[in-house]
């Protein structure tokens, strides 16, 4: 039986999304389990926090710089190629962990990982503005993205923990996620990419200085870098705030970080499904108010109550960070996504290490980690009052809707 052109494209988006989905997965596999191979790092190496902290801080300041700097790749040489090279990159510096012993070699390998991930991720999103249908398709696609990126979380920890239990290295993590992404590389070598629409000017960093400064990108990259800011006050510092309780359901601290990954990875699959069926701005007004009630509670309600709904807010961190980075790309024409995905990859890692930072250096100079809860609790403030006003006013309706018609044809 002969198939049809438009059976054909089907069939293609869906091996498109399907190799999407594995690609966000299989690199969350070593960028979330970082937390469970820093304190082996430390026995290991003999070192304080500020150094071993270099595990995380090695690959976001690669994958900030690559987001930056190299973006635009995905517009100039095709979403097909981009991918292909990130992951190449990828899968070189992963395998070279099971032969690298030195803890500086480890360090450079993190961050040559990183630029990879920054390329074929800025590849990967750009994408998706290619295969999607709307602006409304767009952020459903980004939420399941990043559902399988929150079960990549769970899953990297889960292998570090029986790696160590069989009394095997951590480095073997990333050995597997090297292996995954070679078979991840056959498979972009075999899938026809829809093409994008080409454009007469040349592209370069150029376009990518002309994007950053566009306020939309500027605005949703600064919410971007907001929302991170309060995430990693999670699964950063919850567990030092729970250290020591010993009150109501202290046997359930241990599985605090866990459940926040479990429902912030759930919680992505329910936004794909929400955002299709309610408006966007009303569905991030709800998320990020949750997310500062839960905040709230347990700043005042002392390790009782963060014990709960610290964890809980993942359940509402779910759909934020995915809306936003889809509401901010899609509000450039396709041949543009490359870029500004790139640009708010950057912000977002600014985030990831300037919030934690600043959480951990209040905290010793007042006295406890409740000092940076207290500070992580007013991002999530400002975070709350920002898309409130979105829901109210409504700034970027205009431009998404023009980019509907203009680049999806509604």
């Amino acid at each position: 039986m002969i198939r049809t052109a438009l059976e054909e494209r089907a069939s293609n988006v869906g091996l498109i999304k399907l190799m999407t989905f594995l690609m966000f997965m299989m690199f969350a596999m070593t960028t979330d389990a970082v937390g469970v191979i820093i304190p082996q790092i430390i026995k290991t190496f003999g070192l304080d926090l500020t150094a071993a902290g270099a595990f995380h801080y090695a690959t976001m300041g690669g994958i900030a710089l690559s987001g930056l700097c190299l973006g635009f790749l995905a517009d100039r040489i095709g979403r097909k190629a981009t991918i292909i090279v990130g992951l190449a990159g990828f899968a070189a510096s992963a395998l070279v962990f099971a032969v690298a012993e030195r803890f500086a070699v480890f360090v450079a390998l993190l961050f040559v990982s990183g630029m990879a991930i920054g390329v074929f991720k800025t590849g990967a999103l750009a994408l998706i503005g290619d295969i999607s249908r709307s602006t409304r398709d767009h952020t459903a696609t980004m939420n399941t993205v990043e559902g399988f990126f929150g079960v990549g979380a769970i899953i990297g920890p889960a292998i570090v923990a029986a790696l160590l239990a069989a009394g095997t290295s951590w480095k073997w993590l990333y050995v597997i996620a090297g292996i995954l992404c070679v078979g991840l590389m056959a498979a972009a070598l075999l899938i026809r990419y829809p093409a994008p629409r080409s454009e007469r000017e040349p592209v370069g960093l150029d376009k990518t200085w002309r994007v950053a400064s566009d306020p939309h990108a500027l605005i949703f990259s600064a919410a971007a870098m907001l929302y991170v800011g309060v995430e990693t006050a999670i699964y950063v510092w919850m567990p030092t705030l729970l250290t020591g309780y010993r009150g109501p359901g202290a046997s359930l601290v241990a599985f605090a970080l866990p459940v926040f990954f479990v429902l912030r990875a759930g919680g992505r699959f329910l936004g794909a499904w929400m955002l299709v069926r309610l408006p966007w701005t009303l569905v991030l007004a709800i998320c990020a108010v949750a997310i500062l009630i839960c905040f709230a509670g347990a700043l005042t309600g002392g390790q009782a109550a963060a014990a709960i709904l610290l964890p809980l807010s993942g359940l509402f961190m779910s759909v934020v960070y995915p809306t936003l980075n889809s509401k901010g790309i899609s509000g450039f024409p396709k041949a543009e996504h490359g870029a500004a995905a790139g640009v708010i990859l950057f912000f977002t890692c600014v985030g990831a290490v300037v919030a934690p930072l600043a959480m951990g250096m209040v905290s010793d100079a007042l006295g406890g980690p409740l000092y940076g809860l207290a500070l992580a609790c007013g991002l999530a403030l400002i975070l709350a009052l920002a898309t409130l006003a979105n829901l109210i006013w409504s700034p970027f309706a205009r431009r998404l809707a023009a980019c509907d018609d203009r680049e999806y044809g509604r």
